[in-house]
């Protein structure tokens, strides 16, 4: 973004701030509700017109205040998008690439400014960032990754074993915090869900859902990865191949191994008090008995494999939008939704059959996109929708934009307080970065790449394998059209524009220039 252009909008934004206040009174501070999920997709929620389910309270949020139709992730992966948000920078900079490293909680963060600045700050639910939250009054978050049956949760001073399902407890753990709280001061509280995160293992009451019911496939459920690079066809996340008989598809007891060889057991049913085993199994008995008389081959035994994954996904999904109700109906009868930021949002995206494909990673659209949902009465217009380019890291300059704290000047996000007011007639980025670098997990090899309004190009790093492609031609991104005549000044364009986010964003190894 140009220096002229950055004044322009950080002007813009501290004008939208002052005049908040002045309508609330110079002392009030929003209270700020961050909802959040672990692998939650865009084309599972019905505000970004999901063809495969229902999400009315999720909705609701959305018809109340502003979606945001392409929000990315700079690196497709659940502890570093998760370090990106709290720190409004990029991977590079805050020191968490991968799931393997730790984050450093000594570092600026929003939580820790907003708390410096005289919020009540807490975190409930999955944190997995291995080193203990800091900024936050109180905490209580799953270990790792966490369990959906019957979880753990563990404070500075405490271990905690509860009875039930995650999501449900999440919530209940997150309104006994609020309703805690004097009124006083203005609070962040964080209420962050494992689900719909693998194992994809819904509560008893959704068990059933969606039973009789064939879900959608993707158009590219059988892509065969031609017209792009060979990296593809080595992937180790497909629906065909890779998912586990009883860990992920829920055949209990079966040994037949995956194409890597694995048969490893579903960890949440040994959590499962004797209740929960015999709905779990009421509901899945049958069904296995089914598909191990029937044995479908071929094309129909990956049709099969898929029904039972997003059913299973979809389940947790709708236990997620059932509590996020339970939340937006507790700030509409404590008198506090007038006065509260609601975002909602996931780490990132996430493969629902696309490309033959489930989890995430790839800098592809279905991964690289997140949701992201604002409500802020009398400042966001309801039912409005923002197109322009936002990513990760610009949650945290918005939220302390919002709440009147100076953004730190370390922070590579800018606030999108422009946007949530004015929508995209304001000036703004018209290219993200994105880097992913992680090794050996599903076989996706580290790469970077640029998105700009019609065009994405990536890098495989490691191979010096190139792809480009036209969103506007090819959505799905099936074919790509690096080293095509048709698009060599355009090819050269995104190389350009890769190497200016590099120098913006100054990551290690980028060539000097202007």
């Amino acid at each position: 973004m140009e220096r002229r252009t950055f004044l322009q909008l950080s002007l813009f934004s501290s004008i939208l701030a002052q005049r908040w206040a002045a309508a609330r009174g110079s002392e009030a501070k929003p209270n700020i509700l961050f909802l959040f999920t672990d692998d939650h997709a865009v084309q599972a929620i019905g505000a970004y017109d999901s063809k495969i389910n229902e999400t009315p309270n999720i909705d609701r949020l959305a018809d109340e205040g502003v979606v945001f139709d392409r929000c990315f992730c700079g690196n497709s992966i659940c502890a570093p998008s998760r370090a990106s948000i709290l720190t409004g920078k990029h991977s590079h900079s805050n020191g968490l690439r991968t799931n393997q490293d730790r984050f450093d909680p000594r570092q600026l963060t929003f939580p820790r400014l907003l708390q410096q600045d005289g919020y009540r700050t807490a975190l409930i639910g999955k944190w997995h960032l291995k080193t203990d939250p800091e900024g936050f009054d109180h905490w209580e978050i799953l270990p790792g990754q966490g369990s959906y049956y019957n979880p753990d949760f563990r404070t500075k001073d405490e271990n905690n074993h509860y009875i039930g399902y995650a999501t449900d407890i999440t919530t209940d753990l997150a309104l006994d915090w609020l309703e805690r709280q004097s009124g006083e001061e203005p609070f962040l509280l964080m209420c962050q869900h494992k689900a719909p995160h693998r194992t994809w293992a819904p509560p008893p009451e959704f068990l059933d859902l969606y039973e009789n019911t064939d879900i959608p496939e993707p158009d590219t459920l059988f892509d065969d990865y031609s017209g792009r690079s060979e990296v593809l066809k080595k992937n180790e996340m497909s629906i065909s191949g890779h998912l586990m008989y009883d860990y992920d598809l829920k055949v209990s007891g079966s040994t037949e191994p995956d194409k890597l060889g694995r048969t490893m057991e579903n960890p949440e049913v040994k959590r499962m008090n004797p209740e929960q085993r015999a709905a779990w199994e009421a509901a899945y008995g049958p069904r296995n008995r089914r598909f191990l008389e029937e044995k479908p081959q071929g094309r129909d035994l990956v049709r099969w494999k898929y029904q039972r994954y997003i059913k299973d996904y979809l389940r947790c999904v709708a236990s997620v939008d059932k509590n996020i109700g339970r939340m937006l109906d507790y700030l509409d009868e404590s008198g506090l939704a007038k006065d509260t930021i609601v975002v909602y949002s996931s780490d990132q995206g996430f493969y629902l059959g696309e490309h033959g494909w489930y989890d995430k990673r790839w800098m592809y659209e279905e991964s690289f996109r997140m949701p992201l949902i604002v409500r802020w009465p009398g400042i966001a217009p309801a039912g409005s929708r923002v197109s322009s380019l936002v990513q990760n890291i610009d949650f945290a300059p918005t939220l302390l934009d919002a709440a009147g704290v100076d953004v730190p000047l370390e922070m590579q996000g800018e606030s999108m307080l422009s946007l949530l007011e004015e929508g995209d007639g304001v000036p703004w980025r018209e290219a993200v970065y994105y880097h992913y670098y992680e090794r050996g997990e599903h076989n996706v090899p580290p790469h970077e790449g640029v998105r700009t309004d019609r065009y994405k190009l990536i890098h495989f790093t490691e191979l010096d394998e190139w792809e480009l492609f036209d969103l506007v031609e090819d959505p799905s991104e099936m074919n790509s059209v690096y080293g095509s005549p048709e698009y060599a000044e355009t090819q050269q364009m995104m190389k350009e524009e890769l190497e200016r986010l590099k120098r913006l964003y100054t990551v290690p190894g980028t060539r000097a220039g202007n």
